[in-house]
């Protein structure tokens, strides 16, 4: 392990992570060991640990650490626990949601951020399957936790359709510019999915998901 970054790992758990309040101790662990750095593109390695997210190219971010470990605690993944990431990138969250024990299925449809999560995750966390198809579908379950890595206006028809009575969906809701880090639950088959509002956050748009643009005068 390189001292530099090992350093850069600890100041980010004990600087930015558990004073933002998540305190999973699997989380913990994970963050003090996962090589972040190898995450994101070769000129954004030196803000790999930066309290900020990271540009990967394309319109898409490595989520902030205080965001996702946030999210990943929010969700509160159980051992053996099924998991679907939408929006699972270069892998960074769905790892840390394997480390929490889960059986983790990562989703992503851009085909550079495919070949990066493939790569990593069978070398740092071979336990968890990467799926190729568009975002705005989801992936069909039966799914315990779903974690949408990124902000959202409103959560997709076809992605709330995927969690049962029982499950769990956390994400980031934006609608004015201040994020909310959100848990959303289903009390009933046929009821729409409420959500509890968890946190505050500043969380870029996960472009697949964003609203369409509309036309003004």
């Amino acid at each position: 392990m390189n001292q530099d970054t090992a350093a850069a790992r600890a100041f980010m758990v004990d600087g930015q992570v558990r004073p933002n309040k998540a305190i999973d101790p699997r989380i913990i662990r994970a963050m003090r060991t996962l090589p972040r750095e190898r995450f994101v593109p070769p000129q954004a390695q030196s803000i790999a640990y930066v309290d900020e997210d990271v540009p990967l190219g394309g319109g898409r971010y490595l989520t902030e650490p205080m965001v996702i470990a946030r999210l990943v605690q929010l969700a509160r993944i159980r051992e053996g626990g099924r998991v679907l990431i939408i929006g699972g990138g270069p892998g960074y969250g769905a790892a840390l949601a394997a480390a929490c024990g889960g059986q983790v299925t990562a989703l992503e449809q851009d085909p550079a951020l495919l070949a990066i999560a493939r790569a990593l995750l069978a070398e740092l966390s071979p336990g968890v399957t990467v799926a190729e198809g568009p975002l705005d579908q989801g992936l069909p379950g039966p799914w315990d936790t779903i974690i949408i890595d990124g902000a959202v206006r409103d959560i997709p028809p076809a992605i709330a359709a995927l969690v049962p009575v029982g499950g769990r969906l956390v994400t980031v809701i934006d609608r004015d510019g201040a994020g909310q880090g959100v848990l959303a639950e289903r009390g009933a088959p046929t009821a729409p999915l409420g959500h509890t509002a968890s946190f505050s956050c500043a969380t870029p748009m996960l472009r697949p998901l964003a609203p369409a643009p509309t036309f003004q005068f």
